[in-house]
């Protein structure tokens, strides 16, 4: 496969996980949330949630799902164990603190 035609091809994986993944993840918060008798629809909090999904599924593709896509290239490196923990602890604390923010 050329190289252009395997980066767009990529491009639009990565465009499907994000609405796909991100929206299925944005349900279970939600689900979550509506559990514990939270809401967070209608505030500065939602914002954090999409930030901590968008976090995870950038963990998630640059240690997982790159290497299974259409484009296979050199620079395609998982991310540092460090660099990993610290945006996961983020997006778990950012899970936590967005039914406070009004």
């Amino acid at each position: 496969m050329k190289k252009g035609l395997g980066a767009g091809l990529e491009m639009i994986r990565i465009a499907f996980i994000l609405l796909v993944i991100g929206g299925l993840l944005s349900g279970l918060v939600k689900l979550i949330y509506i559990g514990f008798g939270l809401k967070v629809d209608d505030s500065n909090g939602a914002w954090l949630v999409g930030v901590s999904i968008l976090f995870i599924l950038f963990v998630l593709y640059r240690n997982k799902l790159q290497f299974s896509g259409f484009y296979k290239g050199d620079e395609n490196v998982k991310l540092s164990k460090r660099m990993s923990i610290i945006l996961v602890s983020s997006s778990i604390i950012m899970l936590i603190i967005a039914p406070i923010i009004r």
